[in-house]
């Protein structure tokens, strides 16, 4: 014996070796290891929340910056439009949310009778139920309004910590902006060593700009329609629910229920419960049909993610990052997919489990058409 040890023979031709672990002990390895890659994320999450949004918003206005430099615009002048036109959209959408909330603040006080005269309503539809205001002066005498005061003190700091977000925000928009510019020639580089890497990271790029074009066109859509069936009700502030309905719509299948509370309980006091009730129809009608049956298609076929994953990534990332986190769980499912599938053509078998119906019915009709090498079996269709 000569005490050498002989590596495996390989899977596969293309293998300069066998695997050097069994399959179960590499499988529970890389599961330890996104355990925690996963707790450390979710530890600094304030930091990679707000530098990942950031980095979604410079992509998807990039292509401003590469128009521009296209029809000879210097470099430094289209970065500093880029910026201009980041912190332009910005500034623009948090006017018109101040300008709405101050009109909101002047509407509601008129609403004080209303309000009365509905807890007035609430209060004997419960007694008919057989609890009496003595019992319910008891359990108000009886309130934890220490729990009340903890939770105000976390909702201050809750503000607090959500304006240092955005400090960070803006800041890593400006710089984030300013590097812009190298983007191309850092992935140039980049694929010199690593060529897949660099397809990949450019495939992500794509995928996200065409994931926030399409919530975007959606939330106008939705939004619009929204405001329009409000005004015809006569609801007060439609513009308003509209926009909501506009912002909340970045957040998949979850937004829809921010965006319905507040038009309802303005109907509630404006017209009672029959338009209540319309406004709720309406709602649900509408962000049903755009929001939930089909924009989520649109989504999963630009992006070729299935609406499965497209949800369980919803939750995920919304557990792991936050509300910031439910707003970016496309994109940052679309990075995770872009590292450890696309650049790994030993990861590919990932793509039957991970893309959409379309997609996967294409790639079996194009297998289908694609003639077959002497020697080697047909593919198989399959079932169904």
């Amino acid at each position: 014996m000569t005490g050498r040890v002989e590596r495996q023979r390989p899977d596969s031709p293309g293998d300069e070796g066998g695997p050097l672990w069994p399959p179960g002990v590499t499988a529970t390895v890389g599961a330890a290891a996104a355990v925690a890659v996963v707790a450390g994320v979710r530890e600094v999450s304030w930091l990679v929340a707000p530098a990942f949004l950031a980095a979604v918003i410079v992509i998807t206005v990039l292509p401003v910056q590469r128009w521009l430099r296209a029809r000879g615009v210097p470099s430094w002048l289209a970065t500093t439009l880029l910026a201009g036109v980041v912190y332009g959209a910005l500034i623009a959408l948090t006017a018109v949310l101040v300008v709405s909330l101050a009109q909101l603040a002047a509407v509601l006080p008129r609403y004080r009778d209303e309000a009365t005269a509905l807890a007035d309503s609430v209060t004997r539809a419960v007694a008919d139920l057989g609890v009496d205001a003595h019992q319910l002066g008891g359990l108000a005498a009886g309130a934890d309004y220490g729990g009340l005061v903890s939770w105000t003190g976390d909702l201050v700091r809750g503000v607090s910590g959500a304006l240092s977000s955005l400090a960070l925000l803006l800041t890593l928009l400006f710089f984030l902006s300013m590097e812009a510019a190298g983007a191309r020639l850092r992935l140039a580089l980049l694929a010199e060593d690593r060529p897949r890497l660099a397809d990949a990271l450019r495939g992500f790029a794509r995928s996200t700009r065409r994931c926030v074009a399409v919530s975007t066109a959606f939330g106008l859509l939705t939004g619009l329609v929204d405001a329009v069936a409000l005004a015809l009700l006569g609801v007060p502030l439609a513009p308003l629910w509209g926009l909501l309905v506009f912002i909340t719509n970045y957040v998949p299948y979850v937004g829809f229920w921010i965006g319905i509370v507040p038009p309802t309980l303005l109907a509630l006091l404006e017209g009672g419960w029959h338009l209540a009730l319309a406004v709720a129809a309406v709602y649900t009608l509408v962000n049903f049909v755009l929001t939930l049956l089909i924009e989520p298609k649109y989504i999963g076929d630009v992006v070729d993610l299935s609406v499965t994953v497209t949800l369980v990534s919803l939750v995920f990332w919304a557990w792991v990052l936050g509300s910031v986190g439910a707003i970016l769980a496309v994109p940052l499912t679309l990075l995770v997919k872009a590292l450890l599938e696309d650049a790994n053509p030993r990861a590919r078998w990932a793509d039957a489990l991970l893309r959409s119906d379309r997609e996967i019915r294409a790639r079996s009709a194009r297998s289908r058409r694609e003639p077959t090498a002497p020697g080697l079996p047909a593919a198989e269709e399959p079932p169904g």
